[in-house]
């Protein structure tokens, strides 16, 4: 599926969305300006601007509060992948050195917290306290989970639980407040609102168990940054912890490398990725994506007959299985 053809009736929408985000990160000391246009430049699906309008579009929609949070949903988003990068001393993103690797950590971290104070700033000149409220609730449960990702990082004994908590905080409710803020920005009614909160939550789970396969079993070429770079920074993914538990050779391997990251054979832990990529860990993990989608697709049913629904179900559908 073409995802630009089938978001063709809100693309003069996400232009004034793009057009936004760049004012905003030019506007300010050359620093921050370079810094901030530097990860603008390397792109992105912005699925989470575009959930905020399709919401939208199941009420009587105030377009230009719509923008102003399709924007700042996609600033928190940038701005946590800049604090992420730091975490995990990346060095690659898209296909493009990370703001920390062509600056330093100091000028990240600066550029991170800038694009985050921006995007609630954004959101002040609306009238609507229920917008304030969910955008900070977001920002707080996103920071739990990056402090959990930092907390767990070469952690072996980690389970399920802790894993979907963590992808529920860093991803699910940054895509589910996209959806909600939508609704609410539109005047959607209270029902409305639940259930596409609901559908944006599912599908986030599921974008992220997806993430989480593809780092094991694309290219370094469509990820843009090395295979199995999750657990080559110590992060256990879905993948990783379903192998772990169905195979001893493979926790063996983890455990080791986890033990002294800096030591361990480079190459053995390139095999382990190998073979967690050829595993049943993979299709296990396709299967827990595939229940959230499911769940994704039974919200979206609950929604009143419109023609944004065929959209959003192509969207789901299309980040549900796809490939890169």
């Amino acid at each position: 599926m073409k995802l630009a053809a089938t978001l063709s009736s809100i693309k003069p929408e996400m232009d004034q969305v793009e057009r936004k985000i760049k004012e905003i990160t030019s506007a300010e000391p050359s620093m921050i300006s370079n810094t901030s246009n530097h990860l603008l430049e390397a792109g992105g699906k912005r699925i989470r601007p575009v959930f905020v309008l399709l919401a939208s579009k199941f009420g009587a929609s105030k377009q230009g509060d719509v923008i102003e949070v399709a924007v700042a949903l996609e600033l928190i988003h940038m701005a946590s992948l800049v604090h992420d990068d730091v975490i995990d001393r990346a060095t690659i993103r898209r296909g493009r050195p990370t703001v920390n690797d062509r600056w330093d950590n100091g000028t990240a971290m600066f550029t991170g917290d800038f694009i985050f104070a921006r995007s609630v700033e954004l959101l002040q000149q609306l009238n609507e306290p229920r917008l304030h409220h969910v955008l900070s609730h977001t920002i707080h449960q996103l920071t739990l989970g990056e402090i959990e990702q930092l907390k767990d990082r070469y952690l072996i004994g980690q389970n399920l639980f802790r894993y979907f908590r963590r992808i529920k905080r860093k991803t699910a409710l940054l895509i589910a407040s996209s959806t909600e803020l939508g609704a609410i920005s539109s005047k959607c009614n209270d029902e409305e609102i639940i259930q596409l909160k609901k559908f944006g939550y599912y599908i986030g789970m599921a974008y992220q168990i997806i993430d989480d396969i593809l780092d094991f079993t694309s290219t370094e070429e469509k990820l843009g940054k090395p295979v199995g770079s999750d657990l080559l920074n110590g992060h256990l993914t879905l993948p990783t912890i379903l192998a772990i538990q169905n195979d001893d050779a493979s926790r063996s391997s983890i455990e080791a490398y986890f033990k002294d990251p800096t030591e361990y054979n480079k190459g053995l832990i390139k095999q382990t990725i190998q073979d967690i990529s050829s595993s049943p860990s993979i299709d296990e993990a396709y299967a827990w994506s595939d229940a959230y989608l499911d769940r994704a697709l039974n919200a979206l049913e609950s929604l009143p007959s419109h023609p944004i629904k065929k959209t959003l179900r192509k969207i789901a559908v299309y980040l549900g299985k796809r490939k890169y």
